[in-house]
């Protein structure tokens, strides 16, 4: 899989373009969509979305797209600087990656960084998303960070190891081998 820092990027990126609308799928329509019917009386969730004038975040209500791009944000560079790099030490350290199967290893790896993101992303949806018109209170938000680590790491957990890094990997070897065999041609002069 990615071995330079370009390749780990990459693969970083597509893993959270895919992630991060995968989730924001999930809070709102799967977590959030019956209380946000309920509220507005709307018969789906992008019509009480709509009719609410967007998402709740950060104290109020923005379009869905400013929040996928601030996840976005968010979730790339808490990959890059923070699960990459410790997912892979995390595992080294449960198996060697010399002797141990390559499917065992990136599962290992897989399983920390879920161990890893989701509690770091939930403590962010936790923040951006708090209900900040009742003030704010340390210990709501750390109530709130337990409920979406609770609701989250389920469909983390399962997503990433079945769905979501198959297909990057997937991806990832289609577009390298393509850039690869591509750099391995000889150059016409």
């Amino acid at each position: 899989m990615p071995t330079t820092q370009l390749q780990r990027m990459f693969f970083a990126l597509l893993t959270v373009i895919i992630t991060v609308h995968a989730y924001v799928f999930y809070s709102l329509y799967v977590v959030n969509g019956s209380t946000l019917m309920a509220v507005t009386g709307k018969g789906s969730v992008l019509e009480a979305i709509r009719s609410m004038g967007g998402v709740y975040m950060v104290g109020r209500n923005m379009p869905i797209w400013s929040v996928v791009i601030t996840e976005f944000i968010l979730a790339y560079m808490l990959e890059i600087l923070v699960g990459n790099p410790l997912s892979f030490k995390l595992a080294g350290k449960v198996f060697d990656p010399r002797s141990t199967h390559p499917v065992l290893f990136e599962t290992a790896i897989i399983c920390a960084t879920v161990g890893i993101m989701c509690p770091a992303m939930s403590f962010l949806a936790a923040f951006l998303y708090y209900p900040y018109y009742q003030g704010f209170d340390i210990l709501t938000l750390l109530a709130n960070w337990i409920k979406l680590v609770c609701f989250n790491f389920p469909f983390a957990f399962f997503s990433q190891l079945f769905f979501i890094q198959p297909a990057v990997r997937t991806m990832f070897r289609l577009f390298s081998g393509k850039v690869l065999s591509k750099a391995a041609e000889p150059q016409k002069a």
